[in-house]
């Protein structure tokens, strides 16, 4: 097959840019599927860190073509920085493409993100307030304005009828008002730069699987966070599970091959909402620290746990997961004892059955296996079987209770600190 996906399980913040960097090495095209600027990829690559929020990780290969596809929604101010801050630290940014059919965030969607979010007050879902789900909404309402619009300079009828209407639910609440002019003076200027990637991205994507290119596909977030499939409603406003990779990009399912499901050697969540294996003592608190553990968006701090095997048996059913990226082994190693999570216990019987629904968790606690930390430095190591036993003992676990293979074990953060896996 001529597409391999990168996907988180979890909620995000797993390391994804780490694999992907890794893949797209070998891939003609990495393609951005969903999501905006609410989401971020850091990676390591000769001892600088990379934060990448819209533009695939991929731009960092020269060979590689980096492709914002559809289903991202697109602010231009923050797309502009992150063109700037590849090409001063000495890259091009020659081989990025963005979907002309892909929707732009406005001022108006930030304000409207902030207004809500003021409005649900206890009941805040924690979004990163910067007009994810306000852009996606407009699409669906299919009032948004596209990036094919807003380069080819026929968004001002469209645009001056959405900041009116805001506008009215802003006075109603005595919230700040946008200025129009300004708007169009500003995303003018962000029109005249942005236009040479702009392009059919589709097109391009199709013609490069008739030449049998290798096209990397790339998720934001991740299935937890899943509008469908992940904790409603403390979720993102798209699908960054598998049906978001084909209707974010234009690939048809036929063409899938590896889907990669990356996760933690712990985990983490940012926000609110229901995290069964959260560990609220000093040890979440020490797994943070050790694992830098704060939004690459946001700087908020994340909150912190173990593994939960219940929740991966569920990402993997979800996204059809073939192999799985497994990364701060070292970090989880450094702690004395480690927890895994290999079951839920409900009314005093243990299952394995995962649900997104809140009622039916606050009834459930975590069922833990444990296994002995202290792995020492393993940052070096680049073959499975060199690991300490203890390090394969917490993985061969792991493997035997969600029967899908590791492909690839994260042991440092820099881009050379990899276990590559034998199939």
């Amino acid at each position: 097959m001529k597409v391999d996906v990168v996907l988180g399980c979890f909620y995000g913040d797993e390391g994804k840019g780490k694999i992907i960097d890794y893949l797209s090495q070998k891939a003609d095209i990495t393609v951005r599927c969903t999501g905006g600027n609410n989401a971020g990829h850091t990676i390591e690559v000769d001892g600088k860190k990379f934060a990448f929020h819209l533009i695939p990780s991929g731009v960092l290969n020269k060979d590689t073509k980096a492709v914002i596809g559809n289903g991202v929604v697109i602010d231009p101010k923050v797309l502009i920085e992150e063109i700037e801050m590849v090409k001063e630290n000495g890259y091009s940014v020659d081989n990025l493409y963005i979907s002309d059919r892909a929707h732009v965030i406005f001022p108006y969607h930030i304000e409207m993100d902030r207004l809500q979010e003021e409005l649900r007050k206890e009941g805040k879902i924690g979004t990163t307030c910067r007009g994810i789900g306000p852009s996606y909404c407009d699409k669906y309402e299919r009032c948004g304005i596209r990036m094919g619009d807003l380069v080819n300079k026929r968004f001002e009828k469209q645009l001056r009828k959405n900041v009116e209407e805001r506008n009215n639910v802003f006075n109603l609440y005595h919230h700040q008002t946008v200025d129009i002019d300004e708007i169009i003076v500003q995303y003018t200027k962000y029109a005249e730069y942005l236009k040479p990637y702009v392009t059919d991205t589709v097109t391009l994507l199709h013609e490069a699987i008739e030449k049998n290119e290798k096209i990397l596909c790339e998720g934001a977030q991740a299935t937890l966070l899943d509008i469908d499939f992940g904790s409603y409603p403390f979720v993102t406003s798209s699908n960054p599970s598998i049906g978001g990779i084909c209707t974010g990009s234009g690939i048809g399912a036929r063409y899938i091959g590896e889907v990669y499901g990356v996760i933690k050697a712990y985990s983490s969540r940012v926000g609110e909402g229901p995290y069964l294996t959260e560990d609220k003592t000093e040890v979440g608190d020490l797994i943070r620290e050790l694992g830098h553990e704060y939004g690459t968006t946001t700087k908020r701090p994340r909150r912190c746990g173990w593994l939960d095997l219940v929740a991966l048996r569920y990402a993997v059913m979800v996204n059809g997961i073939t192999g799985i990226a497994i990364n701060h082994l070292d970090t989880v190693g450094k702690l004395d004892k480690i927890k895994l999570c290999v079951g839920y216990k409900k009314n005093g019987e243990i299952n394995n059955k995962f649900s997104t629904d809140e009622d039916y968790l606050k009834d459930c606690e975590p069922v833990y296996e444990e296994f002995e930390g202290n792995f020492g430095d393993i940052s070096n190591i680049r073959k499975r079987e060199d690991l300490p036993e203890k390090a394969k003992k917490y993985l061969n676990r792991i493997e035997e209770i969600v029967k899908v293979p590791i492909a690839f074990i994260g042991v440092g953060a820099g881009r050379e600190c990899m276990i590559v896996c034998n199939k």
